[in-house]
């Protein structure tokens, strides 16, 4: 395949799935975070890396780069490289991208336009296909989940996140106050509800809000807004989980797999 990089904008758990499904299909990958990530499932996020330098899911290692010089000795391993910061403008230019992919997951289109590569493909609400991107990719949990519109856009956002094992919302612990947030537990352990899993500053205690293992934890350390997601746990206690790849990402990612080699044998038709 061309060495032109597929270039994926957020390195969270959606961007990461696809990030691992296109590697494994021969693309090279390049993805770009904020320099301090909000992702809560870090195991299985590259936004990891951003914090630690490094980070592999399932099998599959990201590295964090500084510039294009990196990223290239990083790609000729076979590995993902991440940037720290936003690519746009003349940083975008410079690598030259066969794809584009929006994996932020805004619910809102923050400046991602289809004259920015020859293919670009938006994840979720918030992107119009053919108008502002090339494809757009539900990402709402059901019956439409993973399914390409070359025309239209995704569903509308629920607010709501989907249902495991009957719980929905009732999973999600969200801060409580702005201010620093300290764990006190690790993604993969098991926690009863009521059980304290963290603070905000010293003030502010962050409790489970049901039993089960700890899904996702926000990065200790960070400075949060009120409401911001901070964890979630999985109610089926299956530690596993924490440490792989979705069905809910692995279905995106081949939906986003489809529709970029679609839409390259379609340029080149």
């Amino acid at each position: 395949m061309s060495n032109r990089p597929v270039v994926i904008r957020g390195a969270g758990e959606m961007a990461s799935g696809t990030a691992h499904r296109l590697l494994g299909a021969g693309f090279a990958v390049v993805m770009s975070e904020l320099p301090r990530p909000l992702a809560v499932r870090r195991q299985v996020s590259f936004a990891q890396a951003v914090f630690c330098g490094e980070h592999t899911v399932e099998g599959v290692k990201g590295s964090r780069v500084k510039n294009w010089e990196q990223a290239r000795k990083v790609l000729q391993r076979g590995e993902i490289a991440v940037f720290p910061h936003p690519l746009a403008g003349r940083d975008l230019e410079g690598l030259k991208p066969r794809a584009l992919v929006d994996a932020t997951l805004a619910k809102k289109n923050t400046g991602t336009f289809k004259d920015e590569a020859p293919v670009v493909i938006g994840l979720g609400p918030g992107f119009s296909a053919p108008d502002e991107v090339h494809a757009v990719i539900e990402t709402q949990r059901g019956h439409h989940l993973g399914r390409i519109y070359y025309q239209g856009q995704a569903r509308p956002n629920t607010g709501q996140p989907g249902l495991i094992a009957g719980y929905s919302s009732e999973r999600v612990m969200r801060a409580p106050a702005g201010g620093q947030f300290n764990s006190y537990r690790e993604i993969g352990e098991w926690v009863e509800k009521g059980q304290e899993v963290g603070c905000i500053g010293k003030a502010y205690p962050v409790m489970a809000p049901l039993s089960g293992v700890i899904r996702g934890l926000l990065f200790p350390g960070l400075q949060v807004e009120k409401g911001v997601k901070l964890g979630d746990i999985d109610p089926r206690g299956c530690r596993e989980y924490c440490f792989t790849i979705s069905d809910k990402a692995r279905s995106i990612g081949g939906a986003v797999l489809e529709a970029l080699m679609y839409l390259e044998g379609k340029n080149h038709g």
